[in-house]
């Protein structure tokens, strides 16, 4: 079976067919012309060299001057195909030709996949992953159809595989040998690759990156092991982050009853807490409040020891009494936690948001460019107007949840401009842009990269969806071998990042202490920290759960 020629190779051949043709069209046309026309004959062979040098822009020799007005006419269109040819033709066809030959480095057949990853297609999806995958030394290959993306890839040191899947499924003849695929083009192109694959004899899982969840059944009968759908994943994890319906900020709030509250402050630049250590600004002895937490660039610290810094621009998490409370709220802007949830754009991500706010029985305004069922606010959310009459200053939080980054950055320092005091949260389409958004003015930015990233590596890394160190929780414990010692003034409490926040005795809650308070063996005590903190402090005083019955 003859070898199917490619594209650029028989440009090249219609090339080679069309120049000699073009000369010996123009030569013959110019003997005539010379020999009719101007009365000065020229021979065949004249002629050609002539028709040789206006194609090639060379010049003339003897022949560079013409009476008839036809002849002058015919000798300014050749020149001018003379220049067609060599500023057009020889670029869109020569060229490519040269560069697929001289492209050694592309490989168009799988290599050999023993304990490697398929990735199907490269995109933002991916992105986080694949530098997981190189952190860890974890051996996959790209197999990407865009050859321009492909040499991309190439240059920052992937294996890629380039080739067309529908015309030449044989690429992937070795696939049967790799340990996982992962299939991230468009939905009738991932259905392509993983019949294909099974066709090929490959039995491991398949996993595969939907953009609509209709296509999750007919999906997993085509051979997927499991699909997921990464956008609407993406507008849970931004939903999640600006409601405390979806996600209550602490567990085990109740324990403190009405006489503890807690609350979230923006540290200014110019607040006295900003750069501070919290041993150096002592606020539990000075003010009775306890400092437990932190988001700042999208991390959230839960364990706060002496050293900590405060960080200019982060939200912390504070607890006390309402009265002492509001001395700090001085020193910091409190976080508006009540007032609907405004969401801009109104896309797959936009939709699956307001989707899971509504359920949540959140009040969400959302502001999009075009007309449709379900949006509120007609406009650009980088205008002023738009943002007054969505209401910013009376909202909860918002969520940006725009499809282009460029501007997401530029939304976030106007929303930001507007009102500071409003936690924000957006979507970051490609991963690396999520510094530039954090330093805008976000306090959280999410990619889909990160969340099929975590989702995926769970598979195939075998690495934790969610850090549980990140969340709030209290406890009533015993006293244990705290019992003697004062509740504040103790480095072992310290060193295990969690803190007493109150005293039970007989019960009543007790919040403030003295320099001489000491806690009783029969006392319980309310302690705050995250999961790990509090099983450290757990261990280092020997202190069990209290049951209700015996607060």
């Amino acid at each position: 079976m003859p070898t199917k020629l490619k594209r650029s190779t028989k440009r090249l051949l219609a090339l080679l067919a069309l120049l000699p043709s073009a000369v010996l069209v123009l030569g013959t046309i110019y003997m005539l012309g010379m020999s009719q026309l101007e009365g000065t004959p020229r021979t065949f062979l004249e002629s050609i060299q002539w028709a040789t040098e206006t194609l090639t822009t060379t010049g003339y020799g003897a022949d560079n001057h013409w009476r008839h007005p036809l002849m002058a006419l015919f000798v300014i269109l050749g020149q001018l195909l003379g220049q067609f040819l060599i500023f057009l033709i020889f670029p869109v066809l020569v060229l490519p030709y040269f560069e697929e030959k001289f492209e050694v480095r592309l490989q168009h057949t799988l290599p050999p996949m023993v304990g490697k990853v398929l990735f199907y297609h490269y995109g933002p999806a991916i992105e986080s992953l694949l530098e997981e995958f190189d952190s860890a030394k974890s051996p996959f290959v790209i197999f990407e159809e865009n050859l321009a993306l492909a040499r991309n890839l190439r240059d920052r040191h992937y294996n890629v595989v380039v080739g067309k899947l529908a015309e030449e499924p044989a690429v992937l003849a070795r696939v049967k040998e790799a340990r996982a695929v992962v299939t991230n083009a468009g939905d009738h192109a991932n259905a392509t690759c993983a019949l294909t694959v099974r066709e090929l004899g490959f039995t491991g899982p398949i996993y595969a990156l939907a953009d609509d969840p209709i296509y999750r059944s007919p999906m997993l009968q085509i051979g997927a092991t499991d699909v997921f759908t990464p956008a609407h994943v993406l507008g849970a994890a931004l939903a999640s982050h600006a409601s405390t319906r979806i996600s209550p900020p602490a567990e085990g709030m109740h324990l403190l009853g009405t006489q503890i509250g807690m609350v979230e402050f923006r540290v200014r630049a110019d607040s006295p807490l900003a750069g501070k250590a919290l041993g150096e600004l002592r606020l539990r002895e000075r003010h009775g409040v306890s400092l437990i937490g932190q988001w700042h660039g999208g991390a959230f610290s839960a364990d706060m020891g002496p050293q900590t810094r405060i960080e200019p621009g982060a939200i912390v998490v504070a607890v006390g009494s309402q009265g002492n409370l509001e001395q700090v709220e001085r020193m910091a802007m409190p976080i508006r936690r009540s007032g609907p949830i405004i969401v801009a754009g109104y896309g797959a991500v936009g939709r699956k948001i307001v989707e899971m706010l509504h359920d949540a029985g959140e009040v969400c305004v959302v502001i999009d460019l075009l007309p449709a069922p379900g949006v509120d606010v007609l406009g650009s959310v980088l205008e002023p107007a738009t943002l007054q009459q969505a209401g910013i200053r009376q909202a909860s939080a918002v969520i940006l949840a725009l499809s282009d980054d460029s501007e997401s950055v530029f939304a976030t320092a106007v929303v930001r401009h507007h009102a500071p005091e409003i936690p924000l949260i957006v979507r970051v389409l490609r991963t690396p842009n999520t510094a530039r958004i954090y330093r805008a003015g976000a306090d959280i930015a999410v990619s889909v990269g990160q969340v099929a990233g975590q989702i995926l590596a769970y598979h195939l890394l075998a690495e934790q969806v969610v850090n549980v160190e990140s969340k709030i929780k209290f406890l009533r414990l015993s006293a244990g071998a705290l019992a003697g010692g004062h509740p504040w003034h103790n480095e072992a409490i310290e060193s295990t990042g969690a803190k007493v926040i109150a005293v039970q005795r007989r019960g009543e809650v007790l919040v403030e202490f003295d320099e001489q308070f000491s806690v009783l063996a029969d006392d319980n005590v309310i302690v705050c920290g995250s999961i790990g903190s509090l099983d450290r402090y757990q261990r280092e005083f020997h202190a069990t759960t209290a049951s209700a019955a015996t607060a």
